[in-house]
């Protein structure tokens, strides 16, 4: 299995960014899908996670200007992220816990929030 990420890039405070992760290979059904973020000299750090029932969860720091989904049909979860600020900037993460499989993660995507 492989996620491959995408869409990470260089936005000015106040912008949006929309990030894409699709998973391949031998899946037998996806239970859950995510982002997560990291900075140098940090933990990566969760920051939204959407179910197979579509059940989504957000880090407070995050609620209402980022938003995750998933196309299952495509094994492919996306996070558009609005207003984005100076601290957003990380190398974020994709997820994804795959039954009979297990967890795997993407290689990662740099964003990078200017003020």
């Amino acid at each position: 299995v492989q996620l491959q990420a995408s869409g990470g890039g260089l936005v000015q405070a106040g912008g949006s960014l929309r990030l894409s992760c699709a998973a391949s290979g031998r899946i037998f059904s996806i239970n859950s899908m995510g982002w997560y973020r990291q900075v140098p000299g940090k933990q990566r750090e969760w920051v939204a996670i959407i179910t197979s029932g579509g059940t989504t969860t957000y880090v407070d720091s995050v609620k209402g200007r980022f938003t995750i989904s998933r196309d299952s049909a495509k094994n492919t979860v996306y996070l558009q992220m609005n207003s984005l600020k100076p601290e957003d900037t990380a190398v974020y993460y994709c997820n994804a816990l795959i039954n009979r499989a297990g967890n795997f993660w993407g290689q990662g995507t740099q964003v990078t929030v200017s003020s």
